[in-house]
């Protein structure tokens, strides 16, 4: 038998690929678990302190992060979720976050959309974010298809926006209260001048910075794959 002389260098280069070997493996483990692990479980999806895993093309000034909440102020642009959790593409779901408005104030909530860098969002349905704005479709409407005339809640207060979306049926609760509860027929028909693309399929969020005048907060952002 033939043996080869000691040398350090080799050892040191074993323990080099040792310690990546590990660290690839950690990674595949986060990122396994940050697309799959969840289905079933609340995830978070703001971190509370930037917008790691966000996305935001035109007039991206109007979103900001303080005290653990996203700012919405300036012109009108839409901020997307990006991140690694259900490779930011989700079917079935459920979603909360805590919302707070300024008086006169006008923001949205999109679902099974896609990235823009710019204008309203063409895919996907919007839940309203709205308790004072003159456009006097309120909080919880699913915009242009179920809208809500009530008002739920006040400005300056922190409440709940839940939305819950099961094939091609959604569910929307303002702090507990179902205010929207609505199916989509078969043959629904979208205006090509107005919505042309605001059906059920899958997709992500956006929220909604909707003009300079608005002040939105919005915090716990949360979603639970089904």
């Amino acid at each position: 038998m033939t043996y080869l002389p000691f040398n350090p260098f080799n050892i040191h280069i074993m323990k080099k690929m040792t310690r990546l070997s590990l660290l690839t493996f950690s990674m595949f483990l986060l990122s396994f678990g940050a697309l799959h692990a969840q289905k079933g479980a609340w995830v978070q999806l703001f971190n509370g302190k930037s917008l790691s895993g966000w996305k935001v093309g035109n007039n991206a000034s109007t979103f900001s992060v303080d005290s653990a909440r996203i700012v919405v102020h300036g012109p009108t642009a839409h901020l997307y979720y990006d991140g690694p959790v259900g490779n930011h593409d989700f079917k079935n779901f459920e979603f909360e976050a805590e919302v707070m408005t300024r008086a006169g104030s006008n923001s949205g909530i999109y679902f099974h959309t896609r990235y823009q860098d710019g204008g309203w969002p063409d895919r996907g349905y919007e839940v309203q974010v709205n308790n004072s704005h003159s456009d006097d479709i309120r909080t919880g409407s699913l915009y242009d298809v179920v809208n809500v005339r009530e008002i739920y809640v006040k400005d300056d207060v922190w409440y709940k926006e839940y939305i819950k979306v099961e094939g091609k049926h959604v569910i929307v609760k303002v702090n507990g209260t179902v205010v929207v509860d609505y199916t989509e027929p078969a043959n629904a028909y979208r205006p090509k001048d107005e919505h042309p693309f605001r059906y059920f399929s899958s997709g992500t969020f956006a929220l909604q910075g909707h003009d300079p005048n608005s002040i939105v907060y919005f915090r716990s952002i949360k979603v639970k794959p089904l």
